[in-house]
């Protein structure tokens, strides 16, 4: 048998540089070609719907892995097309879901986390986690990969990385030998902090920097990460290894925001201020980027502690030396020019949160406003604009009504309006639109979107384009599933309002729908 050199799939490309030796990059290009020519044997990936999952689901696929995919929604994931794809229903809240996800699996992926979802996050971490590793134990799954965070075990940690970290032990119960990689934060567009690194320096030409922004960090670009997270599957490893990653670079937060600020040529003061606390800081974050008060507090809480590998092991796996943060950065604002990031952190469900049960009957008394219009146009012109809403297009009537209800969502913890779109006029399931998300869209046709904003029920907005005798036909839907008191009083307190939007919505659409055929 040769022994070929490995690029992104894995191993090393230059031995001769690589800290790793000989032949254990010459054991791990066995391990890779045997798994390569195994295509019965899939690799099980949790998360395919996050950031970094969808990046390492298209690493995997594009590498001619067989990878399945453990999904609570298997549309929204648009890989599922691809025939090395097997995209399972599923969740590790739900027990007997998994043991089909896991039969005949020996590497899985463990990318799952709750920073968005509302309520007891902790406890549900940990009974997703030990959930999953029941099931491994059960199916015989030799090798567990987990991405958690870089966090001293003796530090008074945040609550979110405390579950980080509680995570990773209640995996090793599961007898596989369990890789548990941290690393501090992710740079890459789409991501999470990058986003807010962005939007700050983009939007305050002065800024009143907090104390945590003088926390020390070690980031890690996203391509590196997941070519990281890649390799893991196909390396030896003896036991299971708890394994720090970082950057080249340990840096503060102020300086990241520097960096990004010189990069961009902005030129941006930062004034220290001794306290300010979590709390009012997640506020402020919400107020000038895509973050919300629930993820900030999250998000802020860690940041109270340094997260700096004591013995990075990046350039161990990786083989080849790690992107700087300055390439990290500059590789993330070149990929920003591309219309459609490959994963953006806003697009997943955790971003959202949690949503409310549609098995629990409480939710289920139907409030609806419906409305409809004929014209003498194609079904796919009356369509057009329905593709194209949200973002920087807009609601088409009272925009600065959708405005102040994103504002008001976000004083109350939701998501509020500033998420987007990733693209100005393609649409899949799962993508996000404000704080709406996309549930079913059919070209020319159907779209239907499911509220992520903070609402006492569930939410729904429907447009369906038929094609009539005389052209086409627009019917708009907004669906309410009502909580019985709380639900009734908001809808009804709206409902003025539904008159003017909902009714000057239709028909604004329906005059782009002409304009788009008198083109």
């Amino acid at each position: 048998m040769s022994f070929r050199p490995l690029g992104p799939e894995g191993g090393c490309k230059d031995t001769g540089s690589c800290p790793t030796s000989v032949n254990k990059c010459l054991l791990e290009s066995l391990i890779l070609n045997v798994i390569a020519k195994s295509p019965s044997v899939p690799i099980l990936l949790t998360g395919g719907t996050g950031y970094i999952g969808g990046r390492l689901l298209a690493n995997l696929l594009s590498a001619g892995h067989r990878v399945r995919c453990l999904c609570r929604d298997p549309s929204v994931l648009r890989q599922g097309e691809d025939t090395n794809c097997e995209v399972i229903a599923g969740d590790v809240l739900a027990p007997d879901t998994l043991s089909a996800a896991l039969a005949n699996v020996e590497t899985a992926y463990y990318l799952i986390h709750s920073m968005g979802d509302r309520g007891k996050f902790e406890e549900l971490e940990a009974r997703a986690a030990s959930n999953f590793a029941h099931a491994a134990r059960a199916a015989g799954v030799k090798r567990i990969i987990y991405l958690g965070g870089l966090c001293r075990d003796e530090d008074s940690l945040s609550a979110h990385m405390r579950s980080r970290a509680a995570v990773g032990a209640l995996l090793r119960e599961s007898n596989a030998i369990v890789v548990e990689l941290r690393a501090s934060i992710v740079i890459g567009s789409g991501s999470l902090s990058y986003q807010l690194i962005a939007s700050l320096v983009r939007r305050l030409p002065v800024m009143i920097t907090p104390r945590w922004v003088r926390v020390a960090a070690q980031p890690i670009a996203i391509e590196d990460l997941v070519e990281i997270l890649q390799r893991c599957a196909h390396r030896a490893f003896d036991d299971s290894e708890i394994i720090e990653i970082g950057g080249p670079d340990v840096v503060r937060y102020e300086d990241l925001l520097q960096t990004y600020s010189r990069l961009t040529g902005r030129k941006r003061l930062l004034i220290p201020v001794p306290l300010l606390t979590p709390w009012l800081s997640s506020l402020w974050l919400g107020l000038v980027t895509p973050l919300y008060a629930r993820v900030g507090r999250k998000l802020i809480d860690s940041m109270r502690h340094p997260s700096v590998a004591t013995a990075n092991r990046a350039p161990e796996l990786l083989g080849r030396p790690l992107m700087t943060l300055e390439q990290a950065v500059l590789r993330a604002l070149d990929n920003e020019g591309h219309l459609a990031p490959q994963t953006r952190w806003l697009d997943s469900h955790t971003a959202g949160g949690t949503s409310l049960p549609e098995s629990d009957e409480k939710w289920r008394i139907p409030l609806s406003d419906d409305r409809s219009i004929e014209l003498d146009i194609r079904p796919e012109d009356a369509f057009a604009p329905i593709q194209r809403i949200g973002g920087e297009t807009g609601w088409y009537y009272g925009n600065w009504l959708w405005t102040l209800r994103g504002w008001m969502d976000l004083l109350v913890g939701g998501v509020g309006m500033r998420r987007g779109r990733a693209h100005p006029d393609m649409l899949a399931v799962g993508d996000v639109l404000d704080f709406w998300r996309v549930e079913s869209y059919s070209p020319n046709s159907y779209l239907r979107l499911r509220a992520e904003m903070k609402v006492p029920g569930i939410a729904w907005l429907e447009f369906h384009v038929t094609e009539t005798e005389s052209g086409s036909r627009i019917r708009q839907k907004a669906t309410f599933h009502a909580d019985p008191l709380a639900g009734r009083l908001y809808w009804y307190a709206v409902a003025p309002l539904h008159q003017f939007v909902f009714g000057g919505m239709l028909r604004n659409v329906a005059r782009a729908g002409q304009r788009q055929a008198d083109v």
